[in-house]
């Protein structure tokens, strides 16, 4: 229970950040997923963020009305979709990030830097303990 009532804690700061420039936890993930890999299909962006497949094509319909990103052919197979940030999902990306990372930097200051290597170390075991990355 002490990890998802962390996880909340988390997610609910994080949305309150995120707010402010218009985004939902869900589409600042993507962005980031997309920011790191341009062009990626929305089945691989769906388990990158660790959703199902229909749950990304309601954010991705949102997000393309948003103007947030694009979806275009890939060149060799035409039946596959690309997705592509646009200029706008780069500046909301931006500011996302502006009100994200003082979140993660005041979590991981709660730490002495011995404390914080110890605490990413216990959270990629428990994340391997699951068959995770």
């Amino acid at each position: 229970m002490l990890v998802k009532r962390a996880e909340q804690a988390m997610i609910r700061a994080k949305s309150a950040a995120l707010k402010s420039v218009g985004l939902t936890p869900s589409q600042y993930v993507a962005l980031f997923e997309l920011d790191r890999q341009p062009g990626i299909t929305a089945a691989t962006l769906a388990r990158a963020c660790l959703v199902t497949p229909q749950a990304m094509m309601i954010l991705l319909k949102t997000m393309e009305q948003q103007g947030l990103i694009t979806r275009s052919s890939h060149p060799r197979h035409p039946s596959v979709l690309e997705l592509h940030m646009t200029e706008v999902g780069r500046e909301a990306l931006h500011g996302a990030r502006e009100r994200v990372d003082p979140i993660e930097q005041r979590v991981f200051g709660a730490f002495s830097p011995k404390d914080e290597a110890a605490f990413r170390g216990f959270l990629l075991r428990f994340i391997e303990a699951f068959g995770g990355e």
